[in-house]
């Protein structure tokens, strides 16, 4: 009889160990797959002063001339440490894909600033 109750609470830790690994996993899904709703993607001119434009790409992924003054460059990878030089008002993001569009807007989000559109270019 202990060797059926042993075995029962090994199989109650297995389970309770994998429930916990399937919502950790879940979590790490949404974060970096689910899109943000209610931000739209649109096409910005760089001579628009109502927005600031925070281009979120790699260093080296960059291809396009987009080299301007009102441009903010902090790549996704860096966004941790250099958040305070992001201006809290109206952002549009510059990304190079959708993963990278995901996990940055929902940091500057989380960081309490607020992201009036996005774009993605390769």
């Amino acid at each position: 009889m202990n060797l059926v109750k042993k075995i029962k609470l090994v199989v109650v830790i297995i389970i309770f160990v994998l429930s916990i690994a399937i919502v950790i996993l879940v979590a790490w899904m949404y974060k970096r797959y689910v899109p943000i709703k209610n931000i739209p993607c649109k096409h910005i001119d760089l001579k628009d002063t109502s927005l600031e434009i925070l281009d979120i790409r790699a260093y080296n992924a960059r291809q396009d001339n987009l080299n301007s003054d009102s441009i903010i460059n902090i790549p996704y990878s860096y966004l941790e440490r250099y958040n305070n030089e992001i201006p809290l008002s109206n952002i549009h993001v510059i990304a190079s894909d959708k993963l990278e569009r995901n996990l940055g807007i929902r940091f500057l989000l989380g960081k309490g600033i607020k992201v009036k559109s996005y774009e993605i270019l390769n």
